[in-house]
């Protein structure tokens, strides 16, 4: 093991419910292994080309911090969604970060973060070979969205998966108390992929049918199906529940949300910035053609920020992947992912590995065409088998005067 005097962690992004727990993992790793002092960049590369970096020696003062801080949800750090230039166009960023990591004694900077984030380490790590510098790049994976490539499965989806479920099952209980016919539809978080509304079909159960469609962006919407099997299932039982991603499109391409409230601005990564409409689309299209009563409900953050609903696998994993990028760092590596690899379903059991991040940067991770029914609008048995250990068990809040205690800088 190399000797690393002190480290750097950042976060970016959208957070997740366990993304700190990523965090504690790093932070508490990094001490073991004798680095003297854990900066924190105060909303990611960002902030820290500003110089808002803390010390978290000073922030995480004891055990119950850290306990604290698993069960805090949103980025403790804070975060941006800031692209580094290349720097072939525009050296001045790296020459001001790599000025920062010599003020600060760095040896290793750790970023918790999706696809886009991983750019960011694929690009320091390129920047630092080039200059030939010895400090060490490792990413941590997070995102909801379950897209990152070349791991089993990303810490945060699996928080976000158990709180669909839940709320899914609550509101097929919800809209079957009055004997009339009506159709719910919920949207739910996925831009381009459909790993989150798969999770609604997690509802199902002894006690739950689940959701009776969900539709997802790797298949493309069309409207005359859609509304022959609405009004199919509706003929078979009075209350109906939809799953839909908010990142579905129909045949020509257009997000179904675009027909509601037009196209918006995107991020610096050229995503769009916010969706949202594709529930409300759908009920306005059932009410206007099938005339029976309609409710739009749109999870919206919720997925990603309900902690208290999180999955103990889920912040398990998320603390393992931070130390494991720790232990990556010392030993040399650097221009690296942590990665999970699935040993077993049952009993449910999973190793962290490695991979090179510039193999994950910008890409994404698609629901694969056989977990996906035959008409498209519903995901097969092996979807749940896939997923439904991701969410097993919890990691209750500490409640104080009736609500959870989080821990803020």
């Amino acid at each position: 093991m190399e000797t690393i005097k002190n480290v750097l962690v950042g976060q970016s992004g959208g957070p997740t419910a366990v993304i700190n727990a990523s965090l504690a993992g790093v932070y508490e790793t990094a001490r073991a292994m004798g680095a003297e002092h854990v900066y924190g960049m105060r909303y990611g590369i960002q902030g820290l080309l500003q110089e808002q970096i803390v010390d978290l020696n000073e922030c995480l003062s004891d055990k119950m911090d850290i306990e604290l801080l698993k069960r805090t949800p949103a980025s403790y750090l804070g975060s941006c969604r800031f692209r580094l230039p290349n720097p072939d166009v525009d050296e001045e960023p790296y020459k001001q970060l790599f000025h920062l990591f010599e003020k600060y004694e760095i040896g290793a900077v750790f970023y918790i973060g999706g696809n886009d984030s991983m750019d960011t380490i694929a690009r320091l790590a390129a920047y630092g070979a080039k200059v030939k510098s010895s400090i060490r790049f490792i990413g941590v994976p997070k995102t909801i969205d379950n897209d990152l490539m070349f791991t089993d499965h990303t810490p945060g989806y699996g928080s976000a998966a158990k709180y669909i479920a839940a709320t899914i099952k609550g509101i097929i209980c919800d809209s079957s108390v009055y004997n009339l016919n009506s159709v719910t539809v919920v949207e739910i978080m996925g831009r381009h992929t459909g790993w989150l509304a798969g999770a609604a079909s997690l509802a199902a159960g002894a006690d739950c049918n689940g959701p009776d469609m969900i539709l997802l962006p790797e298949r493309a919407f069309d409207e005359e199906t859609f509304l022959a099997k609405v009004s199919q299932l509706e003929k078979e039982r009075h209350t109906l529940v939809i799953a839909v991603s908010e990142g579905v499109k129909n045949k020509d391409g257009e997000f179904l949300c675009d027909l509601v409230s037009g196209p918006g601005a995107v991020d610096a990564f050229g995503h769009k910035a916010a969706l949202s409409g594709t529930a409300r689309y759908l009920a306005d299209l059932i009410k206007a053609h099938l005339g029976c009563k309609t409710r739009a409900v749109e999870l919206s953050v919720l997925q990603r920020c309900a902690s208290p609903l999180a999955s103990r696998t889920d912040v398990t994993e998320a603390y393992q992947v931070g130390g494991a990028a720790v232990e990556a760092a010392f030993r040399g590596e650097t221009g690296k992912m942590c990665t999970i690899y699935r040993v077993s379903d049952i009993p449910y059991r999973t190793e962290t590995g490695l991979t090179d991040v510039s193999r994950v940067a910008n890409k994404e991770k698609c629901v694969p065409d056989e977990w996906i029914g035959e008409d498209g609008m519903h995901v097969t048995p092996e979807f749940a088998r896939y997923a439904r250990p991701l969410i097993q068990a919890e990691l209750h809040p500490f409640y104080v005067d009736g609500v959870p205690r989080h821990l803020h800088l």
